[in-house]
């Protein structure tokens, strides 16, 4: 009588199973961000939805908004989630965005976005522009 012997298999399944509940909570830190799809298409255009917040971060690393009483005007970190706490305020549910250049170090963008967050933001998109279908023959 032949039986096959489950308990090797048991052993590596526990094993696995305290591997993941101990990198499970590791992996829950950093900024949350839903980032697009290569081909994704334009939001639509809802006009019962407050207009967005983006904060756009230059190739020099400067810091703006599209909205508040500095419009466009380079801000530091602290400014920037000064304003924002006070235009999180009156939307709460508002869609705030982070436009950052190609070419700016990664850095400034995820600390804008630490900004943000850090200032009551639930969700933080990033903005870029579709691809250019003619750069893959290149």
């Amino acid at each position: 009588m032949s039986q096959i012997n489950v308990v090797p298999f048991i052993d590596v399944m526990l094993v696995l199973l305290i591997i993941f509940m101990v990198t499970a909570p590791l992996l829950q830190q950093g900024v949350e961000v839903d980032l697009p799809q290569a081909d994704a298409q334009p939001l639509p255009d809802d006009a019962t939805q407050p207009e967005a917040i983006v904060v756009t971060v230059t190739r020099d690393g400067q810091l703006s908004l599209n909205q508040g009483p500095r419009i466009g005007v380079p801000l530091n970190q602290e400014e920037l989630r000064e304003i924002m706490v006070g235009l999180l305020g009156q939307q709460p549910n508002v869609q705030v965005y982070v436009r950052g250049d190609r070419f700016v170090d990664y850095g400034r963008v995820v600390d804008a976005m630490v900004s943000v967050q850090s200032a009551g933001a639930q969700r933080v998109g990033l903005i870029t522009d579709p691809p250019d279908p003619s750069a893959w023959d290149r």
